[in-house]
């Protein structure tokens, strides 16, 4: 049978250590698959979103283009 630590807080600091050393395994980073879009919610400005929105069918289309520009993946 297991002694009784003779000090409560010296357990209770030794347990709290121990549950908070360990190391946490990373999440993976989810892969990116060419072609798959996903659906987010983004809040524009009304003159941006109606300056896309001027030639009709497929603004979200480029907007995507836009934002891959800007952000050098093309």
């Amino acid at each position: 049978m297991a002694r009784r630590p003779s000090d409560p807080r010296d357990a209770a600091e030794a347990a709290f250590k121990a549950a908070t050393t360990r190391p946490r395994e990373a999440a993976p980073k989810p892969t990116a698959i060419p072609g798959v879009k996903e659906m987010v919610s983004i809040r524009l400005d009304q003159d941006v979103l109606l300056h896309f929105q001027e030639d009709g069918p497929g603004w979200q289309d480029r907007i995507n283009a836009a934002l891959r520009q800007a952000a050098g993946l093309d």
